[in-house]
């Protein structure tokens, strides 16, 4: 499956975004869905996954109450609708997709990205 991810962009400190990443390829119910994150300098890291049907969610506690992931299989869409953004949200973003079911906070969990989209937050 391919991955494009966008709705990227510069914002200001308490400001809202919403990532889109599109699929294609394989039908994209088969897949759980993730978003990770890569600030410069570090690890990529977890911010959020849904499952296939989109039931069942989870959100980093670094994001918990301030992001929301959502799926439309209609559409071959997930999205990441991120508010209250702070300047340590700045990062770029990767979308992913796994046909694991479990340990979907790991990276190596995952089969297929995006190439990412930079969300930069401003204080």
């Amino acid at each position: 499956v391919q991955l494009q991810a966008s709705g990227g962009g510069l914002v200001q400190a308490g400001g809202s975004l919403r990532l889109s990443c599109e699929a294609s390829g394989r039908p994209f119910s088969m897949y759980n869905m993730g978003w990770f994150r890569q600030a410069p300098g570090k690890e990529r890291e977890f911010v959020a996954r849904i499952s296939r049907n989109g039931i069942r969610t989870y959100v980093a506690d670094s994001a918990k109450g301030r992001f929301t992931i959502s799926r439309d299989n209609a559409k071959n869409m997930v999205y990441l609708q991120m508010s209250s953004l702070k300047p340590e949200d700045t990062a770029v973003y990767y979308c992913a997709a796994a046909q694991l079911e479990f340990g979907l906070q790991a990276r190596d969990r995952y089969d297929y990205w995006g190439q990412g989209t930079l969300v930069t937050v401003s204080s």
